[in-house]
């Protein structure tokens, strides 16, 4: 069964362009990352030390992130452990529909 949460996904802007929000406040360092597609947070993958795309979820409730890495084109639902492979480019969404 597919993922409802991937069904409607919002064009969200991101809400920092320069890294893992949560390790440029505290000085940590991340390996990919990953943004929100409810609210725009960019947070590090689970291959980082800190993992805060995933703490973001456990703490905000929004299910789904999607690869903040250029070219990648993909999305995850925490909930449901699902993907969804091609759902544009994070960085420039919000201009793909204009």
């Amino acid at each position: 069964m597919a993922c409802a949460h991937l069904d409607d996904l919002p064009i969200t802007e991101p809400t920092n362009v320069a890294g893992c929000e949560d390790c440029l406040r505290t000085g940590g360092r991340w390996v990919h990352l990953r943004m929100c597609t409810a609210c725009g947070h960019v947070g590090c993958c689970d291959s980082s030390p800190n993992r805060h795309a995933t703490a973001h979820w456990h703490d905000a409730g929004h299910p789904v992130v999607q690869s903040f890495e250029p070219g990648e084109r993909w999305a995850w639902c925490y909930a449901d452990s699902d993907v969804l492979k091609d759902v544009g480019d994070a960085r420039y969404r919000a201009y793909d529909t204009a």
